[in-house]
């Protein structure tokens, strides 16, 4: 399995106000599952499991879950699994005391970069129609827009726009996602 923490140091703070000094972005281990349990309960109307993220966890090279910590209290989670050419972005969620402080960009960056090193050339992801802050931020990382799934949260009757990131191992999306880390850096200093 790559460990994502081989491919780039830890993520440095991202807003000192909010005495983030600490930030760290490593793989989610077993030791994690109960933080990140309370912070899916306040994210999603339908929660995973503590037994999903153990058989999610279990799958190894298959897939790649990353948290954010700080203190040793985790912030914010995200994972992919990867299937043929494609890396799915299964989850991402902050916890809610710490949204609008760049944590989700910080683990999608970690994410897309776990995809490239794994040899994935698209990232794909589903998002409601409603979640104009997580739109935007994929926006960021080069996903468009491909399609709806009707229904698709269907716990809150709301639809999901499904939505691509192409040709992920290319110069072009090498250069968004240094931009992208740049201005995460500029954001900490």
């Amino acid at each position: 399995m790559i460990d994502p923490a081989e491919l780039t140091p830890p993520v440095a703070p991202v807003a000192p106000t909010r005495a983030l000094d600490d930030l760290e972005i490593v793989p989610m281990r077993r030791r994690h599952i109960r933080s990140v349990l309370r912070i899916e309960v306040q994210s999603y109307p339908k929660p995973w499991t503590l037994g999903l993220y153990l058989s999610e966890l279990a799958l190894g090279s298959l897939r790649c879950y990353l948290v954010a910590h700080r203190a040793g209290e985790v912030v914010g989670y995200g994972g992919v699994m990867y299937l043929g050419p494609d890396a799915h972005v299964t989850t991402l969620a902050v916890a809610p005391e710490f949204h609008r402080h760049g944590i989700g960009g910080r683990i999608l960056l970690q994410l897309a970069r776990a995809a490239i090193a794994h040899g994935a050339e698209n990232l794909t992801l589903e998002v409601r129609v409603s979640n104009d802050a997580a739109i935007a931020l994929y926006r960021r990382f080069g996903f468009v827009p491909a399609g709806v799934r009707k229904n698709y949260y269907a716990e809150v009757k709301e639809d999901a726009l499904v939505m691509w990131a192409n040709d992920i191992q290319t110069d072009e999306y090498a250069e968004r996602l240094a931009r992208i880390s740049a201005a995460q850096a500029g954001e900490r200093s």
